[in-house]
Parts: structure tokens; C-alpha cells; sequence
């Protein structure tokens, strides 16, 4: 026959229970200081960015340094409101940048640049980003920092049809135009200075100058990356009046320009890349610039190169 319990086995009951609350409640004061600190973990992030997203986070911008003339890699339509491959590609690093910094959106600032000044202004942080047609050189780098590569070209020879100039060799005594600040010219004068077939360097402000010397004669000879003069002749139709001739005379493999010595901001750069390559977009701007018609209506009919699509296979593309 059982028995009531006893006073003390229902204080140790009553005890128990109130083990257990005080357990009850211990455990729910931790979670909600785990809560706490997870509500939390943005604010010190947020205080830990440095360099350029530090800034783009306080400012709410993002500057966007651009070519005027560099068809079909950055160029205006109008005044003020640049297009192309590069500024495709600088717009998705835009949104990775605002995803990293946990904002919805950022707004672009176009600022424009030229050959001449396009490193001074992403080395002293007037720009962000600079998104045009720059080589990517040992040279370079010591000052500024790349993206992945995004084209290769190549310096070659524009001339006027029918004028006898078909290559290097037929340039002695004669004057070839170059954009200033451009490894164009670093290139084209390293070749005038041998001894045999020593030519003149016109250093132009531009190409549109650049052409307009080659045209009125003052200039024999255009030297410039190749998709340069092609997209250049595409978008005027000019290719009845010039031609371009001669074999590559250097290797122009083109990137981003960014401030070196900013590991966040090259991080999310190169993260954008791999994101642009991995879900194929990146095929996708490319074919929209260089396979397909320009706004102009002009087409170019460049594929991309087995070095490109190879650097972009590093980077995860799939393959076709």
C-alpha cells in the first residue's frame, strides 16, 4: 500500500521546479544576449571598413572615373553620361560594393578622364574606379591596382589608303601620331629611337586629334591598340579611307584601374568578377559590346580571345 510523500520529498520537489525555472531562465537570458550580439555584429563591421568603401559607405557614392572616346570600352552619348563595355562591368562591381557594405543601392558619379591623367586621378582617390581602356603594366601597378583582365589588344598602324605605308618597315622619314599617356606611345617611341627607320612622334591630346593630323596629312601613320582604331573607324565609317596594317608591335591587356594598397576594395572587385564569369555574365556583356550592334549601329564582329576567355575560365566561366 503506498504512502502520501512525506514534507520533505515535496520540498524537494517544489525545489526541483525551481531549479528548472531558474535554469529556464538563465538559458532564455543567454539567447537573448546571443540576440543581442547578433543584432549587433553589423555596427562593428560597419566601423571597420577602410578605404575606399569606408568612404563610398559614409557618402553614399561611388565615383566612376570614364573615357569620352575609348569605343566601345567607355564613350558619350551625351555630355556627361558615359556607355560601354568597361562601364557594364564597373556597374556590376557598383553592386557588389553596395552589397558588401550592406546598402540597397549607391549612387554613380561619372567623372570624366583622359589618357594623360586617368592614373593621378585613381592614385590620389579622386576616382573609385576607372573604367575605360587601360593596360595593365608592371609600370602601372606600382601605382595604381587592376582588375581582372577584361580584353587584350595589341599596338598597330592606321594609314591612309594607297599611301605605300603597309607596315613598320615603310615608316623611316616619316610621322607617326600617338596619344599622349597612352604605352602606345612609350612603345612607338622606343621603336623611332633605333637607328635604321627612325620616324618622328606626334604626341596628340586624343584620338579624334590623333585622326585629324592623320587625315590632313601632318601625320603618316596612327599607332594605337588595335580594337581602339577599328571600333574608332567602325563608329565613323571610315573604312574605305584607312586600313590598318602591320603586325601587333606590343601587348595591351586591358583591366579596371583601382587604389592599390586597399585590400576590401580589391576584394570585392575580384569577387565581382568571379560572379560575372561564374554565372556567365560576363559572356554576356562582352557579346553585347563586340558581337552585336553599337547604339551607333555600327558592328565590330570581334570574338573574344582564347587569352581572355582563358583568364575568364580561371575565374570560373564555364565552358561553351
Amino acid at each position: 500500500m503506498s504512502r502520501l510523500p512525506t514534507r520533505p520529498a515535496l520540498t524537494s520537489v517544489a525545489a526541483a521546479s525551481r531549479a528548472r525555472a531558474c535554469a529556464g531562465l538563465i538559458m532564455l537570458g543567454v539567447l537573448l544576449a546571443t540576440n543581442d550580439a547578433g543584432a549587433q555584429v553589423d555596427e562593428p563591421a560597419a566601423r571597420t571598413l577602410s578605404g575606399a568603401l569606408k568612404r563610398i559607405k559614409s557618402s553614399g557614392v561611388v565615383r566612376i572615373g570614364y573615357r569620352a572616346d575609348a569605343v566601345p570600352f567607355s564613350y558619350e552619348v551625351r555630355e556627361g553620361q558615359p556607355h560601354g563595355y568597361s562601364i557594364d562591368l564597373c556597374a556590376a562591381v557598383v553592386a557588389d560594393i553596395a552589397g558588401e557594405i550592406g546598402v540597397s543601392s549607391l549612387r554613380t558619379e561619372y567623372r570624366r578622364v583622359t589618357t594623360a591623367d586617368r592614373i593621378d586621378q585613381v592614385a590620389d582617390r579622386r576616382v573609385d574606379l576607372e573604367c575605360g581602356a587601360s593596360t595593365n603594366t608592371a609600370e602601372r601597378r606600382a601605382r595604381v591596382a587592376f582588375s581582372p583582365l577584361t580584353f587584350v589588344s595589341g599596338t598597330r598602324l592606321l594609314v591612309r589608303r594607297g599611301e605605300g605605308v603597309h607596315s613598320l618597315r615603310e615608316l623611316a622619314g616619316r610621322r607617326v601620331a600617338v596619344v599622349r599617356g597612352t604605352t602606345n606611345e612609350a612603345v612607338i617611341h622606343q621603336l623611332a629611337a633605333r637607328p635604321a627607320g627612325a620616324f618622328t612622334v606626334l604626341a596628340a591630346d586624343d584620338h579624334a586629334q590623333a585622326l585629324a593630323w592623320l587625315a590632313d596629312g601632318r601625320a603618316d601613320a596612327l599607332a594605337a591598340d588595335d580594337i581602339l582604331i577599328v571600333a574608332l573607324l567602325a563608329e565613323r565609317g571610315l573604312q574605305r579611307q584607312y586600313a590598318v596594317v602591320g603586325e601587333l608591335l606590343s601587348y595591351e591587356p586591358y583591366g579596371i584601374m583601382f587604389a592599390r594598397d586597399d585590400p576590401p576594395l580589391a576584394g570585392v572587385v575580384d569577387a565581382a568578377f568571379r560572379r560575372l564569369a561564374q554565372t556567365r555574365e560576363i559572356r554576356w556583356i562582352y557579346d553585347k559590346w563586340f558581337m552585336r550592334s553599337l547604339p551607333s549601329g555600327a558592328r565590330l564582329g570581334v570574338p573574344m580571345s582564347t587569352q581572355l576567355e582563358r583568364s575568364l575560365q580561371l575565374l570560373g566561366l564555364p565552358p561553351e
